[in-house]
């Protein structure tokens, strides 16, 4: 099966040093190449790894130590994958579209975190620009599911 077909969260993980600290396992992340043909689970599951590092990156890391902001971004960038992961399992096709909705909405949200991180020194250019391209990825195709299903069920 082709690597890009399968779902994030059974890759094989890698481990990473950051200087002193204790090394961290990590999932590998999609290469531009593999996003442009992934799905939408897989794109979400990689989104919310960059967002679970850019956590760490924020709270532990960085020389700013941001606690505030950083938890907001978590839990909205995290959200949108697991409400993709539920819709997968949805009862109707109404259940369906109010996770997807969901998902949009904290998708949205996620904007509004990772921009008021960018604009408030946080994030630079490069690395605002970075996470925030895949999450316009995700927003365009959750834009574009909610769509079809509510013409589907006629809502």
């Amino acid at each position: 099966m082709d690597n890009s077909k399968k779902f994030s969260w059974k890759r094989k993980k890698t481990t990473s040093t950051l200087g002193s600290k204790k090394a961290r396992t990590y999932a590998p992340l999609l290469s531009e190449e593999q996003k442009q043909s992934a799905s939408i689970q897989d794109l979400s599951y990689d989104f919310a790894c960059r967002i679970t590092r850019l956590f760490q990156y924020l709270t532990e890391d960085s020389i700013y130590k941001e606690h505030i902001i950083s938890k907001q971004v978590f839990r909205s960038g995290t959200s949108i994958g697991a409400n993709i992961r539920e819709a997968q399992h949805a009862q109707s096709d109404a259940d369906f579209l109010s996770k997807m909705q969901i998902s949009l909405k904290e998708c949205n949200e996620t904007d509004y975190w990772l921009q008021l991180l960018h604009d408030n020194g946080y994030l630079n250019d490069l690395q605002y620009t970075s996470i925030n391209t895949d999450r316009v990825r995700i927003h365009k195709l959750l834009n574009s599911i909610v769509s079809t299903t509510r013409r589907k069920i006629g809502k």
